[in-house]
């Protein structure tokens, strides 16, 4: 058992690796093409993540649980939960088309976010069914598809962006980021196809198979609510934290330009440059949550891979934030070819080898089945991060205000979370 939870985290490891320096090749590549159109992309993040996070409905983690189990087999999990989630898809896609005006002119008070949030509605149904094949596969605990898939990916968002962003560019800032997202829904499909690649060589079905369960899309539904609550929580969070700044800030001054321009720097280069190491965490984290849920009767295991996890991400985020604090400039102007957003990746890296250590507290208590606590966790410190985000601004300290509480935020989740586990005996 200790060397499938190894050999898979290594494997994922390694995987996310390759694909986060794919990654940062291609934000580098996308930010020196697009030029200040980094900022308009900033700016529809949030919206784009919160999207991700409805359309998904928590689905990869839920089915990852139910293989871990063994209580179905596969091909039923997925047939029961396909149609329901690409419905769900369709309503929200409408939802989008018809919302986008208004959040585009009234909540980011820019008229130029319109075709970029429309965009993004072309991609969820692909990510949609792409998290739920990794999640059969995280289940399975066989990490190979899912780090060959993701390699895949990036490699195919790597071509697409060298070869058609220029051209796009010729059409316009705006033209050429929507371009970049519908693009995105191209690599979905590779990394779709590679799963289906993988799919068990004497895999037999009849049409039986393929039909929805009730009872089995109940049980994923059962796990995956609750789950997406807190994931959806932090995505609507990071979704008003623009709204909430740009308001704020305007009204203690600052002009829309400034604005715009200081959170493109912290989205687009400090927060890129500080989570770099972010594919080692996500390794052991995503193999933990399977690896707690089969094992959560034998709780000495439990505590001794939640314990492992925690001070290796620990000892990753903290060598990492040092080098980030002395060596800063020659990063961005390695990466990003800029100087700016030297100070606020210096004060972030002080508190942000703390960051890391979220990560295995979370997917510790969702392994032991205590997601609606996690999400609990997330609502309340979420809630305490737009307000210190509104009220910090109407002091006049600029972006600070965002950095000082996303730092609140990272301690009081800490807390909350290893007060649990400690109070399970588990820490």
């Amino acid at each position: 058992m200790k060397n499938i939870f190894i050999k898979s985290t290594i494997i994922l490891m390694f995987g996310s690796l390759i694909s986060k320096l794919l990654g940062f090749f291609i934000r580098i590549i996308f930010t020196r093409i697009i030029g200040d159109g980094i900022n308009l992309y900033s700016l529809i993040m949030p919206t784009y993540s919160l999207l991700i996070a409805i359309t998904q409905l928590g689905l990869p983690y839920a089915v990852s649980s139910i293989m871990a189990r063994n209580n179905y087999r596969g091909i039923r999990v997925i047939s029961s939960i396909v149609p329901i989630a690409l419905l769900f898809n369709v309503i929200v896609i409408i939802f989008v088309f018809s919302f986008a005006p208004f959040l585009a002119n009234t909540l980011l008070k820019n008229p130029d976010a319109y075709l970029p949030i429309v965009s993004i509605s072309f991609i969820l149904p692909f990510t949609t069914i792409s998290g739920i094949l990794k999640g059969y596969y995280f289940g399975k605990q066989n990490m190979m598809p899912n780090a060959i898939s993701n390699i895949l990916e990036q490699l195919s968002r790597l071509i697409l962006l060298v070869i058609v962003i220029p051209i796009l560019m010729k059409k316009g800032t705006i033209i050429a980021v929507s371009g970049y997202i519908i693009l995105s829904a191209i690599s979905e499909v590779v990394q779709i196809i590679t799963y289906l690649f993988f799919a068990p060589k004497n895999l037999k079905f009849t049409l039986n198979d393929l039909k929805i369960r009730p009872k089995i899309a109940s049980n994923i539904l059962r796990i995956s609510i609750p789950s997406v609550s807190g994931r959806l929580i932090g995505n609507i969070s990071y979704f008003f934290e623009p709204i909430i700044l740009m308001h704020a800030l305007t009204f203690a001054g600052y002009s829309s330009a400034y604005i715009l321009g200081e959170y493109g720097v912290y989205n687009a280069y400090v927060i890129p440059i500080l989570t770099m190491p972010s594919f080692f965490s996500m390794a052991l984290n995503t193999t933990l949550i399977p690896e707690i849920s089969k094992n959560y009767k034998n709780k000495s295991l439990v505590k001794k891979r939640i314990l492992s996890s925690i001070g290796i991400s620990f000892i990753i985020g903290l060598i990492f934030c040092l080098f980030t604090y002395f060596y800063s400039p020659l990063l961005l102007d390695v990466i990003y070819n800029t100087d700016k957003g030297i100070d606020y990746i210096k004060l972030l890296s002080i508190f942000f080898p703390l960051f890391y250590v979220e990560g295995p507290l979370v997917s510790a208590l969702q392994g032991l089945n205590l997601s609606k606590y996690t999400m609990n966790v997330t609502l309340v410190t979420c809630i305490i991060k737009l307000i210190l985000i509104f009220v910090l601004s109407l002091f006049s300290i600029g972006i600070y205000s965002l950095i000082i509480a996303e730092i609140i935020d990272i301690i009081l989740v800490i807390l909350f979370n290893s007060s649990k586990l400690h109070k399970l005996e588990y820490l």
